[in-house]
Parts: structure tokens; sequence; C-alpha cells
């Protein structure tokens, strides 16, 4: 393990002069990549620190456990040896969590789409639930949330509805919820009191950059129209709402959440940047998932990933067979745990394959 560590310190040592570089610092994207990379690198170059130094500090006791004649000295350097080699446990397997590749897309802002599947009205009232339950979460994370643009159902919540989150870390998070929600309980619209069984679609891209992919503004189509939300007296007045198709690919990305035409354009086209920059990556997922036979994030919209009982009060996520009595809580934004547990088994998965290269 010291060798590869040894070897991103030299990596770090390289990026750290890089980065203050005039033609580095010139060069947003290339400043930007490095950056980050410095980051992650910084971290773990820390930890290679302390790992040296539990490691000379075992390698110290017992040297003096083998040639002492102090029974005093060999006491207290039994006493070193048995917590640092306790410590040096804990921290190797933190140092190979750490080394695990990590998804570039990660750091990302994302753009996040909830759609209402099969069941009628009940799902669009669903899809509404699993809107506010994200909604809940990241901002119980601090997160910023801005919806896009949204379409409401006949009897509450939303046919669709579309928002960003910005903050850190986002799709690195968000990315698990990604798949079909299915609920199963009574719905408001039900006369005779069954149980009926309805489904929402969930689905997170990461947020383009511009360097991320660039579009040719002849391939897009601009279309204005009147606002149909919330907005004051602008709504139905003024043509402030911008649908934007990209031609060669047929998606269609608007916005009608601000007043501001210039910035529903401006948002429209960092919706359109990110589902484009999501179909490149849904296919390399796919790949990846394929290969490693890895359920966790597959990049599969069809998957049922989760499913809300109501009249047992439990949430099961399928892909790790998790099972919690807790749906008031996980309904209402507290789904930390779950996404923990699916880290876990992610981050897992990773390291097994990793392991053999240590």
């Amino acid at each position: 393990m010291l060798d590869k560590l040894n070897i991103l310190k030299q990596r770090f040592d390289e990026v750290s002069d890089l980065i203050i570089q005039p033609d580095i610092i010139n060069d947003r994207k290339r400043y930007v990549e490095l950056t980050k990379e410095y980051k992650e690198l910084k971290e773990i170059n820390e930890e290679r620190e302390k790992y040296i130094e539990l490691k000379d500090n075992i390698d110290e006791a017992k040297e003096i456990i083998a040639d002492g004649d102090d029974d005093e000295m060999i006491e207290m350097a039994k006493v070193q040896l048995e917590e640092s080699e306790a410590a040096f446990e804990k921290l190797e397997e933190k140092i190979r969590f750490m080394l695990i590749p990590k998804d570039p897309e990660d750091e990302k802002n994302a753009v996040v789409e909830v759609r209402a599947g099969t069941g009628g009205d009940e799902a669009s009232i669903f899809a509404g639930d699993i809107f506010k339950m994200l909604r809940r979460y990241c901002e119980s994370k601090g997160w910023k949330v801005s919806t896009v643009d949204y379409s409401e159902g006949t009897n509450g919540g939303f046919k669709e509805i579309q928002f960003e989150v910005s903050g850190e870390n986002v799709y690195g998070t968000l990315k698990y919820e990604a798949g079909v929600h299915r609920v199963q309980r009574v719905p408001q619209t039900e006369t005779q009191g069954r149980v009926h069984t309805s489904a929402a679609t969930v689905m997170v891209f990461p947020e383009a950059e511009e360097f991320d992919i660039e579009i040719d503004p002849n391939d897009v189509r601009i279309d204005y129209f009147c606002s149909s939300g919330p907005g004051g007296q602008s709504v139905n007045t003024t043509y402030s709402a911008v649908r934007l198709t990209h031609e060669p690919t047929g998606i269609v990305a608007q916005c009608q959440d601000q007043k501001s035409q210039h910035k529903n354009k401006e948002k429209a086209f960092k919706v359109l940047r990110s589902r484009l920059y999501e179909m490149e990556l849904a296919k390399k997922q796919a790949e990846d998932a394929e290969k490693r036979g890895n359920m966790v994030t597959s990049g599969d919209r069809s998957a049922k990933i989760r499913t809300y009982n109501y009249p047992q009060g439990r949430v099961t996520d399928h892909r790790i067979n998790l099972t919690l009595y807790d749906l008031d809580n996980v309904i209402n934004g507290d789904i930390q745990k779950i996404i923990d547990e699916l880290k876990l088994v992610d981050n897992t998965e990773k390291l097994a394959r990793l392991s053999d290269s240590i």
C-alpha cells in the first residue's frame, strides 16, 4: 500500500506545481480538473503521513520489545504497539476506500426529473410525494433547490416536475435515487378502500458545464410561450417561457419558472446540456454495470428500485434487499440511512475489484 501512496505523493507534488502555472490558470477546464485532483490528493497525502508515522511507531515498539532489557520500557512499548496496530488497521481500511477511483461526475450539481408512471391521478399524487421527499432531503443537506419546469396533475401532485440541485457532492448522492419508485396504498381517489400500486420515475443528470459539452446553436430551435404556473400578473400575458428543441436528437428542454425570458432561456440551455451529457453518460454506466453486474447504480431508468408500502409502514430498497419500517420519516425526506447503505455496497464492490491492485 505504501508504494501506491508514494506514487500518489509524487503526483500530488506534480499537481501542486501545475496549478500555479499561468498557462494552466488560463485554461479554465484544465484548471478546474487539476484543482479537484489536488484536493483529493491532498486528503490522501495527509493520511499517508499518518500511515508512515504509525508504521514507524510499530517498528520502533517491536524493536524495543525484541532488544530491550528494561522491563518498564518493554511494557510501554507493548502498550504503544497495541495502540498503534489498532489505529494502523483502521487507517488502512480508510485508505483503501480513499483509493477507490472517484467518479468525476459525483461532485457536480444535478438536474432531477420526477415523472408520474402507471396509476393515473394517484401516480401524479405519488410523484408529488417523491418530489417533496427529495426536496426535503436536499434542504436538510443545505443544498439549494430550484424548480425548472412542471406539469401539475389533475387531482394534485405532478405529471412531471424538473428541478436543479446545487451544493457539495450532489450528483454523487442523488444518483442513488434514480429509477422507478413504487407505492402501494389506498389512493385519495379510491372509494372502495382498495390498495392500488402506482409508480413514479426519478431521473438524475449531472449538471453539465459549458466545457463538458458544446451545443451548436444552429441545431437548437427556440420557441417562446406564455407561462402557465405561478408568477403573478405576467402569467399568460408575456412570452417569458422558453422551449428548446435539439433537432439532431429530438431532446426538448423548457423552463417557465422565472419571470425573465433571459433567465428561463439560460436555465433551459443548462438542462439541455445536462440531458445531452447524460445520454453519453448513461451509455457508459450501462456498459460498466453490465461488466460489473452492479445494480446499485446501473443507470437503468426502468429498474424498480424501491417500494413504499403504506398499509405495513414499510420501505424496501430492492437493489440491496434493505427493508425499513420507517415509512413516515422516509417519505418526509429522511433517506440518508438508505443512501448510506447503497454507498457502502457500491464502495465495497469497487474495493473488491481494486484490492488485487493495491
